[in-house]
């Protein structure tokens, strides 16, 4: 082990606790953030070098007592990994203000506040910032008008990160996973509509969680060490080819 420190948010399930894993096989101390406490609690449990916490980060005093409990136990802060996330897919005409400030809450103000409170620890040593946005927040997609533009929005401030953060040393970065095989995936797309991912995509599958895992450890590793400001897709191909493709394969 090293005494790296990350904080993954959204750690109890899917692509945060497979990046979690992929952090402790690098040799990272991980402290696993989610507000589902009975899931955060199991999935650590059979983990070393972890430290769950529970907190929903979009709430400024339990973001602050986080990052004020990872420093208490570690010492430091590396690197954060802003993945929490909610989505629920509704039409603009169905999509009510509370439903739209349900969903700017935990995946704008969340990455916000959680890299805010990081920021200064982290500016010590230097480190990584790496949001979670999505190929919603690159191209507009039906019944996404919330959930793409909260991830647009993500994108933008990785910018505004980059722009700001770089003089003290921390890099920023956003990752945006097209279709991927999750149970929240499966949860809110029928079989249909994955096939219709599918059909779309150059690579003909959906993405893994820890293919979206890799590239996240990678832009928080030394490996990276140039690279910032920057939205990255990891969709097998999905944002480069536009419209057309599933019927010119029929062909």
């Amino acid at each position: 082990m090293t005494d790296k420190t990350v904080i993954v948010t959204g750690a109890a399930r899917g692509i945060g606790l497979a990046t979690t894993k992929l952090f402790l096989a690098d040799g990272w101390r991980v402290a696993m953030i989610d507000r589902d406490g009975g899931t955060l609690l199991e999935a650590a449990e059979t983990l070393e070098h972890v430290l769950p916490v529970v907190c929903d980060v979009s709430q400024p005093d339990q973001v602050d007592a986080m990052v004020a409990q990872v420093m208490a136990e570690n010492g430091r802060i590396d690197a954060l990994v802003n993945n929490a996330g909610v989505a629920d897919f509704q039409r603009i005409e169905n999509t009510d203000f509370a439903l739209w400030r349900t969903i700017m809450a935990t995946n704008l103000d969340g990455v916000f506040l959680c890299s805010q409170a990081c920021a200064p620890h982290m500016a010590a040593q230097g480190g990584a910032i790496v949001n979670i946005a999505s190929i919603s927040g690159m191209r507009a997609s039906t019944l996404r008008v919330a959930y793409g533009t909260s991830k647009a929005a993500v994108i933008h401030l990785t910018k505004q990160q980059a722009a700001e953060l770089g003089e003290v040393g921390i890099r920023a970065n956003a990752v945006c996973p097209g279709p991927v095989r999750t149970k929240l995936a499966a949860a809110v797309h029928s079989p249909e509509i994955i096939k219709a991912y599918t059909d779309a995509i150059p690579l003909a599958r959906s993405g893994s969680e820890n293919e979206i895992g890799q590239m996240i450890v990678f832009l928080c590793s030394d490996k990276a060490s140039y690279v910032t400001g920057q939205a990255i897709a990891v969709d097998g191909g999905f944002d480069a080819t536009g419209v057309g493709l599933p019927a010119l394969r029929q062909n």
